[in-house]
């Protein structure tokens, strides 16, 4: 099953807005200050050019993680060089080895958590076009209905019971106990 473009653009649009609000909630957390508005800007239209170009059907977690990973790094320098940092990756924003290492574990994990929870996004939404589709789709085509042959009438004349048995009644039972 395929996407089409309206679907494609919320996707997009819905990838784009968790990856770049992501990106300048951890850049304006760790480093104490938000993005710039033309970088966030810049950052959220590139986001979303590589976000249109990647939802044409369902995609799988591995995916969708990867490509959140490499937006987050894109963002991650693009964010931090516009305060005058260029290759921010590269000069470790000028901390300590530590520091370093502790800002990237905390970025990666908040994009695999946030590509986790995309990723269950995802398919539970393809899941629920898939029954959509299924309801809406006849299973078989609707042919007119065949009539049924009327059953045949059976006539059948009541025996009646032998003259000798008709008042006695059976009481039996099982043995009393002694």
């Amino acid at each position: 099953m395929r996407a089409h473009l309206p679907l494609r653009l919320v996707r997009a649009a819905v990838f784009t807005a968790v990856c770049v609000t992501l990106a300048a909630t951890a850049h304006s957390l760790g480093g104490g200050t938000g993005p710039a508005p033309w970088a966030a800007g810049l950052g959220a239209g590139a986001v979303f050019a590589l976000a249109l170009a990647l939802p044409g059907r369902e995609r799988p977690a591995a995916t969708v993680n990867t490509a959140l990973v490499g937006a987050q790094a894109g963002l991650h320098e693009l964010f931090g060089g516009g305060d005058g940092t260029a290759y921010v990756a590269l000069h470790l924003h000028g901390q300590g080895l530590g520091d370093a290492l502790g800002m990237l574990l905390a970025h990666l994990t908040a994009t695999l958590l946030t590509g986790w929870w995309l990723a269950r996004g995802e398919a539970a939404l393809w899941a629920t076009l898939r029954r959509l589709l299924r309801r809406l789709t006849p299973l078989r085509p609707v042919s007119p209905p065949v009539p049924r042959a009327a059953a045949p009438v059976v006539r059948a004349r009541a025996v009646p019971p032998a003259p000798g048995l008709r008042h006695s009644v059976a009481r039996r039972g099982p043995p009393l106990p002694a």
